[in-house]
């Protein structure tokens, strides 16, 4: 693999230790800021209000600035919002934190492309390990980012947490000298290309294309709610802070440490099989879940809710890069991910409301449902995928 691929994975892992320090600090901070117990988790709704909104214009920006350039603005973003987040915690003020991690959300949102652009950092045949390297990246993210996220708390003495966006600065920064030595090729589309690009409704309709974004949308958006949900519910349940950072560790290693093997095990069993399995998981998940709220359950679920997610997440995106051609690339990767983060950011912003509300139990028998449609919709699809091929052969 070349010299890309690892910087980029290694920005993947500042960006992945930056997300875990923001899961398991930003929840406590709404939890003693927010004018009411509603209002916990929206500077969590905020930062994916922010990832949204910057999915589409990443792309578009990168397709004229190209990809490094395009990292380097999404970091730049990432540090007036922790900037902005420290200023509003030293005040007290939650709206302004608010306005904080959207700024970081929308940072996120540009770090979101890392795997898209180690796809084309490499040759075609090794998509998938590209792809499975860059997510590996979260390895070293879950291994650095609960211990941040404790150490760094009281840096600043009199300013609770306020340490540990000082942290996350300097994560930005660290990531801004690694990306000078990226290069990523600008692809060279000719003036024929451009004008046999497809309507971006007939991208969207194809099945593979469906499949792919139903199977991001749903193991992107109950893992998000499930583990924005946790560390709330474990206070609930009276456990500590490092106790939930250790499960939180935890989780971020089962979402990141199967990339080992993820891409080869979508060449031997296919995308759509490893993505059932994620499925799977995620029910798995549910159902330890509902059967206690012992520190040893919480644990549990969780590393079940990361595997999930990274069989179906991964599987998604190698689905995602095989449904365009160059010229509409940027295009397709801009709905793909304004769609799931779409969802993302609707379950974001659900998740302090619902575990205030109708509790830890029944969020978790909400999710049964959603992950039981998402799976027979990909296996419905996943034969008009098949029945096309055929046609097409």
């Amino acid at each position: 693999m070349n010299r890309s691929v690892v910087l980029l994975s290694l920005c993947q892992a500042l960006l992945g230790t930056g997300n875990i320090l923001l899961v398991a600090v930003t929840g406590l901070i709404g939890q003693s800021l927010a004018p009411s117990s509603s209002m916990i988790t929206l500077p969590v709704a905020m930062q994916f209000v922010g990832l949204m909104l910057a999915t589409i214009p990443a792309s578009l920006i990168m397709q004229k600035i190209g990809r490094r350039n395009g990292f380097y603005l999404g970091n730049s973003i990432g540090i007036g919002g922790a900037v902005l987040a420290s200023m509003a915690l030293m005040s007290e003020q939650f709206y302004l934190f608010c306005v904080g991690t959207l700024c970081l959300g929308v940072g996120i949102g540009f770090g979101t492309l890392y795997r898209f652009a180690a796809v084309e950092a490499c040759e075609p045949a090794q998509k998938n390990r590209a792809i499975s390297l860059v997510m590996l990246g979260g390895v070293l993210a879950a291994l650095i980012g609960p211990a941040l996220a404790v150490q760094s708390r009281d840096w600043v003495q009199g300013y609770d947490f306020v340490g540990s966006f000082v942290g996350l600065m300097g994560l930005y920064i660290l990531a801004l000298l690694l990306l000078t030595g990226v290069k990523i090729p600008k692809p060279a589309v000719s003036v024929r290309s451009q004008a046999t690009a497809r309507p971006l409704i007939e991208i969207v309709s194809q099945p593979i294309f469906v499949v792919a974004v139903v199977a991001g949308m749903t193991s992107y958006a109950v893992m998000n709610l499930l583990m924005t949900a946790t560390p709330l519910a474990m206070a609930r349940c009276g456990f500590s802070f490092p106790q939930t950072t250790w499960v939180i560790e935890w989780h971020v290693l089962g979402m990141f440490l199967p990339s080992f093997f993820t891409g080869r095990l979508i060449q031997r069993f296919g995308a759509v099989n490893l993505m059932q399995c994620g499925g799977a998981l995620l029910l798995l998940c549910t159902a330890i879940n509902l059967n206690g709220q012992s520190e040893w359950h919480f644990w549990c679920a969780l590393v079940a809710l990361g595997v999930g997610w990274n069989f179906m997440f991964i599987s998604a995106t190698s689905l995602v890069t095989s449904t365009y051609r160059e010229s509409e690339r940027a295009k397709t990767q801009a709905t793909n991910e304004f769609l799931v983060f779409g969802m993302v950011t609707l379950s974001a912003m659900l998740t302090g409301w619902l575990e205030a509300t109708v509790g830890w139990q029944t969020m978790n028998w909400m999710m049964v449902p959603i992950v039981a449609w998402a799976m027979l919709v990909i296996a419905i699809f996943s034969r008009k995928m098949t029945s096309r091929a055929e046609c097409v052969s």
